[in-house]
């Protein structure tokens, strides 16, 4: 046990206190006797404890408790943590009640698995989420040193097989050494295995079509044997060749041909009999491919294409066509096409992934875009606020330019519990854009239902749009389905609305718990010519109900498998319904905004019949239009792509005199060209360096004109786009880096900062780069357990051994002192004398007794013995009543009282007497002369006398009496 001052310097106050203390005890008090005493006391006492609490004082005693935090390691490239758990645990048995313990999991991240206290079980540690991926020793000794109570002396105990691939553990061991906090290493040697791995796939970053080119492809191996290597281009196999395997690097070269134009991923796999890991058997490669460019040609319907076909054929543009269905999930495949043609598709057909991927790759890699129009493309699509609607130069929403019949809609949609989660998030937001698209004139109504209905927006005309997209989002998910009742009541509540034209829109994907009575209803809805179009989601619907339902209602049925085609079904409905954007009658295209494409258009434009109508946005070129005026050809810049918007048909419906004009193929032909991409020689050139999980990015500008602001927008397939800031570290020179926590290939597109249209210009053609995989796959380097052994010697602590876990808690523990805080008991002690004080010096209580009564119960016992023995105290007689007596005499003698009737007073005692001394001598002759005073009882009471004297007499004993009972 010690004692410590935080502010010595106070204690100084104390020869303040022991000058109160004597100024005190030599002075006046105004009290006497004890009360003066204990009040002198109660103040130093308090005076003491007030500058033992400015000093700080405290008291302390040395611990020598143990503090020790576990690091595991649970990178891939470990084994299994069960190993390491036991032998944590066999180490925790050697632990005092008292020692701490705690548990960090380290691998790409760093997280506490166990805090450090003095717990400890058999299953301890969490199951935390840590990215295996990579091994950063530095960030699981950092977060382990910051568990300490930060008295020294702490030690953490790492166990890893040493091969860091992010991060730097020797600095970390070094702060931690300059904290007095010890690393201890326990090594983990892997596991020999037989593995073959794919170092590194080497090719051109660029290509010309039809060049030929070498793979070259490095392999390592654990063991020699057979295999086989097998090359992918966008994920098509390309060639397989056998190999012969040795221990070591193998090395193996390629021919290749670069057939199709455009950006192109290659990947390279290994497969060896006996490999005991696939994890490093794949490595990938980016290559450009400049030549003739490729069009993909989408198409809503079937064998619809060919006046395009024949157009691009001219031109000699290559091209493939598709089917909605059949869009690749892969951003890297629409790299690989430099336009996209949607031929009248249908929104409903393009899932909501597909349009994200499509809108990424014309502003972020400069592919262009086309819309070619018909009764399924445009708003009659169901595009309004989708990814492609973005895209294009025209919006959508038809801004009030004519005069639209009245639309009343009812939704009802599906709540039940199987629309849960993502499903009934689609539908709301469908629901919502339905209504946006609706005007202040229409009224809308919606109803959700799971067992029973439940009318989340009462049928109204549209005038608080807020409200009603509000109330939408608000809808919850629960219960079971039954469709009809929910049906009824729209239908019911249908029959109350103001409209030309009525619809419903039902959603469900479950089976309706009754199926009666729909025929009833039918007839109701065709006698009040109401229409109803049904969606079925998902195969748990009831697919046949909901067909059977929309066709007796004249309505439409969808069958939808990717829910995130919901909002494009939702908005063609409403927009198929109120039939606003067809427009069928014939006029002949005005020329607007021509620009180079003047000389297509000088010798005239035949004749359309018909077309999708839209509102062209602000930044756009509007090349022909309608007389509405309505635009009929519009293009403009997206990002880094072009493109067009042609809102009436090529298949000759609308535009039969078109297809038919000669002139056709070479003006549709530009309008495709005009949207590639220029494959020239770019001033910017990109390169990538892959360190662990750190990309780093140098951006070398040789144009006149630098950009102030530039930056890398990153995609790939697997993780959301993500944009690089590029600072300029010197003239032209732009640097970056970006952490990545998986794998993958990805694509990289230059880009300046916004302008005033919100849009940003970008810079050179595009390139990409590869994090092959993780580190913690390839095969072993370097010798492990001596770095560690390094580390634990540059730290000052230990190498443990696996088969000895106790030696981890055999260590001499630095002692620190544990304080005890003595600030409140003393403030307590203080307020508690104070009022003792104020009692002492305030209040009138018999102190003598009280304080003869506080005295040591010995002498209190020997002085009631001593009282005993000698019997009664006899009285004594006090000076002051003896001055008494004798004046009251004299006054008797001045009004007549004489001779024997006079008062005898005994003559007063000196102040001696009391005390017990001799007696002095006679004073005085009046003195001498006074009569003899008569016997005093009980205490100094006196006699009563004759005559007169006695009554006075009895007052003065009483008088006397009580002075001797105040007294004591």
């Amino acid at each position: 046990m010690g004692v410590q001052f935080e502010h010595p310097l106070f204690l100084l106050l104390l020869i303040a206190v022991a000058a109160f203390a004597v100024y005190a005890f030599r002075s006046d008090f105004r009290l006497s006797g004890a009360r003066r005493k204990w009040a002198i006391g109660l103040r130093i006492t308090v005076a003491i404890l007030l500058v033992l609490v400015m000093s700080g004082f405290h008291t302390f005693r040395l611990v020598y408790d143990k503090e020790m935090v576990f690091v595991v390691d649970r990178s891939a490239s470990m084994p299994e943590g069960e190993q390491a758990l036991g032998w944590m645990n066999q180490a925790a048995q050697g632990k005092n009640p008292r020692d701490k313990l705690g548990i960090v999991g380290a691998g790409l991240d760093a997280v506490v698995e166990k805090s450090l206290d003095t717990a400890w079980s058999a299953n301890t540690g969490s199951k935390a989420a840590i990215n295996p991926q990579y091994t950063n020793l530095e960030k699981g000794l950092q977060l382990a040193g910051s568990l300490f109570s930060g008295h020294g002396g702490g030690r953490i105990v790492l166990i890893s097989d040493g091969e860091e691939n992010v991060g730097d553990v020797r600095s970390a061991a070094l702060l931690l050494r300059e904290r007095g906090i010890m690393l201890d290493v326990l090594p983990s040697v892997r596991k020999p295995i037989q593995d073959v791995a794919i170092e590194s796939l080497k090719m051109p970053d660029k290509l010309y079509q039809a060049e030929s080119f070498s793979f070259e492809v490095t392999v390592q191996s654990t063991f020699a044997g057979e295999g086989e290597l097998r090359l992918y281009e966008d994920n098509e196999e390309i060639g397989r060749t056998k190999l012969t395997l040795e221990r070591g690097e193998n090395r193996v070269a390629l021919q290749g041909l670069a057939r199709k134009t455009g950006m192109h991923r290659y990947r390279a796999e290994v497969f060896a009999s006996g490999d005991e890991q696939a994890a490093n058997n794949v490595s990938y490669a980016f290559t450009r491919v400049t030549g003739s460019p490729k069009v993909l040609i989408v198409e809503g319907e079937a064998n619809t294409s060919t006046n395009l076909e024949n157009s691009l054929k001219s031109s000699l543009i290559n091209y493939e066509v598709t089917a909605p269905g059949m869009l690749p999930l892969e951003l890297a495949k629409y790299a690989g096409y430099d336009s996209i043609i949607f031929n009248n598709v249908s929104g409903e057909q393009v899932g909501g992934k597909q349009m994200e991927l499509i809108e990424q790759a014309v502003r972020s890699y400069g592919i262009g875009f086309v819309m070619v129009g018909g009764e399924d493309s445009f708003g009659m699509g169901g595009y309004f606020k989708t990814p492609i609607e973005k895209l294009l130069p025209v919006s959508m929403e038809l801004e009030g330019k004519r005069e639209v019949p009245s639309l009343g809609l009812i939704l009802v949609i599906d709540r039940s519990g199987s629309m849960e989660g993502d499903k009934l998030k689609l539908a709301k937001e469908s629901a919502m854009r339905t209504v946006e698209l609706l005007r202040a004139k229409d009224t809308v109504g919606v109803v959700a239902f799971d067992d029973q209905p439940w009318w989340v927006v009462e049928p109204q005309v549209l005038s608080d749009k807020d409200f009603v997209l509000s109330q939408i989002n608000s809808i919850p998910s629960a219960g079971g389905t039954d469709i009809y009742p929910a049906v009824a009541d729209a239908t019911k509540k249908m029959l109350d609305v103001e409209a030309q034209r009525k619809h419903i829109i039902l959603l469900t994907d479950g089976q309706s718990a009754g199926s009666s009575g729909y025929n009833d209803l039918l007839n109701t809805m065709l006698e009040e010519k109401i229409t109803m179009s049904t969606v079925a989601v998902g195969e748990d619907a009831d697919v046949q109900l909901l067909q059977s339902l929309a066709d007796g209602a004249k309505g439409r049925y969808y069958y939808v498998q990717d829910a995130t085609t919901l909002p494009a079904i939702f908005s063609r409905e409403a927009a198929m319904i109120s039939r606003t954007y067809v427009v069928n009658k014939p006029f002949v295209p005005a020329l607007v905004q021509p620009g180079d494409w003047q000389s297509l258009f000088a010798a005239g434009l035949p004749q359309i019949y018909g077309y999708v109508a839209a509102t062209p946005k602000t930044t756009a070129q509007t090349v022909l239009s309608s007389p509405e005026p309505d635009p009929l050809l519009a293009r403009w810049q997206y990002g880094s792509g072009r493109t067009v918007a042609w809102t009436s048909d090529m298949t000759g419906k609308w535009s039969r005199d078109w297809v038919g004009w000669p002139r056709f193929a070479e003006i549709f032909a530009e309008m495709v060209k005009w949207t590639l991409p220029q494959f020239t020689a770019s001033d910017y050139a990109v390169q990538t360096t892959v360190e662990g999980n750190q990309v780093r990015f140098e951006v070398r500008a040789d144009g006149e004109a630098l950009p102030g602001k530039l930056d890398a927008v990153i995609s790939s397939e697997a993780v959301p786009e993500q944009r690089v800031p590029l600072l300029q570290t010197s003239p032209g020179v732009y640097t970056g880096s970006l952490e990545v926590s998986d794998p993958g290939s990805f694509l990289v597109q230059l880009q300046g900062g916004e302008n005033g249209d919100g849009l940003r210009p970008s810079y050179g053609s595009g390139s990409g780069f590869v994090v092959p995989y993780s580190p913690e796959y390839s095969l072993a380097s370097g010798n492990p357990p001596d770095r560690l052994a390094a580390l634990a010697e540059l730290s000052g602590g230990r190498v443990l051994s696996w088969d000895k876990p106790g030696e981890a808690l055999k260590y001499h523990a630095a002692g620190y002192a544990e304080p005890h805080d003595w600030e409140r008991p003393l403030l307590i002690a203080a307020l508690l004398l104070w009022l003792a004080d104020i009692a002492v010096r305030r209040m009138s209580l018999p102190w003598g007794r009280i304080a003869e009564r506080l005295r040591p119960w010995g002498r209190r016992a020997g002085t009631r013995a001593a009282a005993a023995q000698s019997g009664p105290p006899a009285a004594v007689p006090d000076a002051g009543l003896a001055r008494l007596a004798a004046r009251k005499s004299r006054a008797a003698a001045f009004y007549g009282a004489g001779g024997e009737d006079r008062l005898a007073v005994a003559p007063a005692a000196p102040p001696h007497a009391k005390r017990g001394g001799p007696s002095p001598a006679a004073p005085s002759a009046r003195a001498e002369a006074a009569p003899a005073s008569p016997p005093v009882e009980e205490a100094g009471r006196p006699q009563a006398g004759a005559g007169e004297a006695a009554p006075a007499g009895d007052a003065l004993g009483r008088l006397l009496a009580a002075k001797q009972r105040g007294k004591r």
